[in-house]
């Protein structure tokens, strides 16, 4: 039996591949595809997806130049520590109104998102904001003040130190 090559082509060509063994082949390359990225997907749900926050409660050494009344901002924290003659208190620095970071002025704190103004011990001077600056639970323990974000007290809690 003798095979004749079809015109235009030479016996070394390769055979065409058909067509159902291509879509075979795709076929199982989409679905080696998938089974990869699924195993990937499988190896990193160990991993933790969220961001490590800081500790609700920590401890800070008042700087002993702070003027009574002056505020004393820890670095990386949304909360304002004063001292004066009653004692030690922390206000949030966290807008009432959108949450924004309210900043120091010498009349208190003024929001630079909306406008609200409030006073040093975070009552509202100034509106959108509905509420006044939330005061946190604030300890003293061997010269260093214990500040825990989240606990609130009322207004005007303050510890002796």
């Amino acid at each position: 039996m003798t095979t004749t090559p079809k015109a235009g082509r030479s016996r070394l060509d390769p055979e065409p591949v058909p067509r159902r063994d291509w879509l075979g082949l795709s076929s199982l390359a989409a679905m080696g595809s998938a089974l990869l990225f699924g195993l990937i997907g499988m190896l990193k749900l160990p991993k933790a997806a969220v961001l490590a926050s800081p500790s609700k409660k920590f401890r800070v050494a008042l700087p002993e130049t702070l003027p009574p009344g002056e505020p004393f901002v820890p670095p990386g924290r949304a909360v304002a520590i004063f001292r004066d003659g009653e004692g030690v208190y922390a206000v949030s620095t966290i807008c009432t109104h959108l949450g924004c970071v309210v900043k120091s002025v010498p009349e208190g704190f003024e929001c630079p998102c909306h406008g609200s103004r409030f006073a040093r011990d975070g009552e509202v001077t100034k509106g959108p904001a509905p509420r006044a600056l939330p005061w946190f639970k604030v300890g003293l323990a061997g010269g260093l003040v214990t500040i825990d974000e989240g606990t609130v007290v009322p207004s005007g809690t303050k510890v002796a130190g």
